[in-house]
Order: structure tokens, then C-alpha cells, then sequence
């Protein structure tokens, strides 16, 4: 049976570097398993591996849509699919990696379809918000959907509108969606790890000097031109991107360069702390310290003893790359 490496974590643990090179040493190609990195133009802002990085190694499933389209969950995993497919028909190992854990639980777990968003219900939410507070809303999710309120932060405003937005077009809580069935058979044999802090201080520090080097980079350039280009709005999927969210209201001048840094740097440690929460309950995932000096070697030797014994080397070793 066919093989494949899955490279979990939260923002900033260095699930990138680790794959590329992963991918280098062992003849793979990486599936990106990030909702941001589908869309084209937007490259400072996600961290998108660079031309020489993509040079290196094969990267699939990014720059796939315009700004101002919508990507979900369910096509993620027929792309993913179809994807690795294609790479062990190249005799190579696909190597998924990415923090978008709603993709990586469509994939393992299975996901019902979800309803195509209503915008009029969507703006009524938001002008709701506006009015009343997320928090608010919140409390009245809780309510309807109390266990898709129990895993948000009251401040969550893209998932608590989703969830408020489901059920009002559905009569169903946004959990329901996600029954309890059999898991879906994959193709091939799904090997998970995860990077995870030991102190999450150092990955808010790593988090830091990341958003620092987007913000010299030209990140709030990047937003200028793309406003530019397509016809955007801020509760597109796309803007409501973190650090992307953040440079829309400082070009709208509703925060200042302080601010900017402040509530970027906030958003981006709340979306680590809700991708280890989702990474919590997951124990069919080897987990590692992503601040361990020798992180990489001690994946390779869980590699060598759980993953490339079960492969093929004839097919899947670095000689053959």
C-alpha cells in the first residue's frame, strides 16, 4: 500500500522547513494543507515557500484561486487526493503539511457537506456584531451549538459567524455536520506528526519576529496592490486572514502602526493556541518538540523506524531523486 507523511503544528513550529527537508531527503513532494496559501498574490502574508524553496522540492496546492474566491474544506481533500495520487505515480512520497486542522480532519474524519455561505445572513451577523459584540454572539451560539461555541474563543469572529450563519440558513448546528461515522478509507497509509512547544512563550517570541519580517517585507504593500487588482471586501475568506485582517483595518486607518503590530501578534497567537487545541484529542499523531535543538534528527529516526520500513526503498529513497 501506498505511503504518506502528514506534518502537523501550530503557526511558527517550523512544519515547513521540516517537510522540505524531509522532502529532500526522501524523495517527496509537498501537499500544502493551508487555507491561505490557496490563493495567488498573497505570498508575504502566508509565509508562502519561496521560488527557490518551490525549486527544490515540488509544493502542490497553492496559488490555486484569485483573492476574492472561496476554497473549502471539501475540495481540499479531493485535491489532496487526487494530488498524491499523482505523486506515487511518480514513485515519490507525498508529504501534506500545513495548520489548517479543519483540512486535516475532512481528510481522516470525513466532513458532511456544509451549506455555501448566505451573504445577506452573513452581513446580518455582522452588523449584529457591530451592534452587540462577538461575545455576544457568542453566548447566543452557545445556545444553539454548544459544542462549536465550547472550542471558540468569544472573540472568534470568523468561525462564530460561520456557525451562527449555518444554523440560521439550516435550522442545524454547525456540529452536526460532523457526525459520527465509519473513517473514510484513504488510499494510501497516513503517517501524522505533530511539532508542538514545550514553552509556548519561545513559539510567541518565533511568532513575533515572523510577523516582524512580513511587516519589513512590504506585507501592508502586498494588501495595497491586491486591493488594487480584485474586488475585495474585508469579510472575504481571504482578508479575514491573519496578519491580512490586521493591514485591512490599518489601511482603512481604523488602527495605527502600534496597533497593527499589537492586534496581528494577538490574532496570531490565538490561531496557534486554537490549532494545538484542535491537535489535543489526536492520538494516532506522533508529537515532537519543535523547540528541541535536535527536532529534525529525532523525526528522522521515527521516520526510519515507523515510515520507510513500510516503503518501498527501491521506490522511495534519496538515491532515486
Amino acid at each position: 500500500m501506498h505511503q504518506a507523511l502528514a506534518i502537523l503544528g501550530p503557526t511558527a513550529s517550523g512544519k515547513s522547513s521540516l517537510a522540505l527537508t524531509l522532502a529532500q531527503h526522501h524523495n517527496g513532494e509537498i501537499v500544502s494543507m493551508d487555507s491561505a496559501l490557496v490563493y495567488r498574490g498573497m505570498d508575504i502574508g502566508t509565509a508562502k515557500p519561496t521560488r527557490a524553496e518551490q525549486a527544490l522540492v515540488p509544493h502542490h496546492l497553492i496559488d490555486l484561486i484569485e483573492p476574492a474566491a472561496s476554497y473549502s474544506a471539501a475540495r481540499f481533500v479531493r485535491d489532496c487526493l487526487g494530488t498524491c495520487a499523482d505523486i506515487h505515480a511518480r514513485g515519490k512520497l507525498p508529504i501534506i503539511t500545513g495548520g489548517t486542522m479543519l483540512y486535516y480532519k475532512a481528510l481522516v474524519d470525513g466532513l458532511d457537506d456544509l451549506p455555501e455561505s448566505d451573504l445577506a445572513i452573513r452581513a446580518t451577523i455582522e452588523a449584529q456584531a457591530a451592534a452587540q459584540g462577538w461575545p455576544h454572539l457568542h453566548a447566543e451560539l452557545a445556545k444553539v451549538d454548544a459544542p462549536t461555541a465550547a472550542r471558540l474563543p468569544t472573540t472568534d469572529a470568523q468561525r462564530i459567524s460561520r456557525a451562527l450563519e449555518v444554523f440560521r440558513m439550516t435550522g442545524k448546528p454547525l456540529s452536526a455536520f460532523f457526525s459520527e461515522r465509519p473513517r473514510p478509507e484513504l488510499p494510501f497509509r497516513l503517517h501524522a506528526l505533530s511539532l508542538e512547544p514545550s514553552d509556548r512563550s519561545v513559539l510567541h517570541a518565533r511568532i513575533a519576529q515572523r510577523f516582524d519580517v512580513m511587516l519589513a517585507a512590504g506585507l501592508l504593500d502586498e494588501l495595497r496592490a491586491l486591493r488594487q487588482t480584485h474586488a475585495l471586501t474585508p469579510e472575504l475568506p481571504a482578508m479575514r486572514c491573519v496578519g491580512y485582517r490586521q493591514a485591512w483595518q490599518y489601511l482603512e486607518g481604523e488602527i495605527d502602526r502600534d496597533g497593527l503590530r499589537e492586534t496581528g501578534l494577538a490574532a496570531t497567537r490565538q490561531l496557534a493556541k486554537r490549532q494545538l487545541t484542535w491537535l489535543k484529542p489526536m492520538q494516532e499523531i506522533e508529537r515532537f518538540d519543535c523547540l528541541d535543538p535536535q527536532v529534525n534528527r529525532l523525526v528522522e529516526h521515527w521516520l526510519s523506524e515507523r515510515v520507510l520500513q513500510a516503503l518501498d526503498n527501491r521506490t522511495f529513497s534519496s538515491e532515486n531523486s
